[in-house]
């Protein structure tokens, strides 16, 4: 699943089910995939930049994925969660209103970076009903509004906002303007454990059935100490043997296997080399626990340290 033609026909298989939208986890990529494309073309940034730009096989893998979701399952909104935004024992849950702020929580880029327009608006029912969810599966949460600064923003202020991990491959994946089509954000739990993330998405599992497209934005390979392990022409076998891993892990038939398998990958021989720390890859566990229950596992895109897997088919 690494061309353009496998993850084509990866996503015209997917069943058209609006009534039960499958769950699905992401690699949210990282700023490279705003720069301009000459210059990650070039070969300017090295490998990493040419891996984990807009052209490159992440960046032209969302252009295909964000129009095949909105024209497959037509969702009344989407609820989203980012490997950027951790709280502790309480969700919080965006409720902006008429315009969903931007935070631009990454530092030292380009001027360019800093003026990125992605236009969305906020859903207050939604944002209610995600925190009554969590309310009920005996959870802490609530919503949090512009009013409530949730991070570092790279322009030298604290604000609200959907982070890049949301809006960066937004852009690519749904354009600079969403329309009608609603965004909330949700919090990880920082404690980065694989079964407290997993209840986190099986917590909100009921909105697959109300029309709701659930994302978990993330990546399988993200160390930023040692930025070889991004791209596969300068990865280390231990990078590779890890990446595999995961996609094989996510393949197992039998659920209960398969959930053994992913929360063993924390233990793989690869995976500190991949992740000093758990943020970026505990987004497979909350997209796992939204489509548990019945329904395949797909694996959309296998490509490099980025792959795309639905949940719950």
């Amino acid at each position: 699943m690494t061309s353009e033609s496998q993850w084509r026909k990866a996503l015209d298989d997917l069943p058209s089910t609006p009534n039960k939208i499958p769950a699905f986890f992401f690699a949210h990529g990282s700023p490279f995939l705003a720069f301009p494309e000459e210059e990650t073309k070039s070969g300017a940034y090295g490998p990493m930049g040419a891996h984990m730009g807009p052209t490159g096989p992440l960046g032209r893998f969302l252009k295909i994925f964000g129009p095949a979701l909105v024209e497959k399952y037509q969702p009344k909104g989407i609820v989203v969660f980012s490997a950027h935004w951790e709280t502790t024992g309480e969700r919080l849950v965006t409720d902006y209103g008429d315009e969903n702020p931007l935070l631009m929580d990454y530092y030292g880029f380009q001027p360019e970076l800093y003026r990125l327009k992605f236009k969305s608006k906020g859903d207050a029912a939604l944002s209610k009903h995600v925190v009554d969810l969590y309310t009920q599966a005996g959870m802490k949460a609530r919503t949090t509004t512009k009013l409530e600064n949730r991070g570092e923003d790279g322009r030298g202020f604290s604000g609200p906002g959907l982070d890049h991990g949301v809006f960066v491959p937004f852009r690519l994946m749904f354009g600079e303007e969403m329309g009608e089509l609603p965004v909330v954000q949700v919090s990880i739990d920082s404690s980065l454990s694989a079964e407290k993330n997993w209840a986190i998405g099986k917590a909100v599992s009921q909105l697959r059935e109300e029309g709701i497209l659930v994302l978990s934005g993330g990546l399988t390979m993200h160390n930023l100490r040692d930025r070889s392990s991004f791209a596969p022409e300068t990865a280390s076998e231990a990078h590779k043997s890890f990446d595999q891993a995961v996609v094989a892990a996510v393949r197992v038939e039998d659920a209960a296997a398969r959930r053994k398998a992913m929360e063993a990958l924390t233990r793989h021989s690869g995976f500190r080399a991949s992740h000093p720390r758990e943020e970026h890859f505990v987004p497979l566990y909350v997209a796992a626990g939204v489509g548990e229950g019945a329904g395949e596992v797909r694996v959309l895109s296998s490509t490099y340290g980025t792959p795309t897997v639905a949940f719950g088919v």
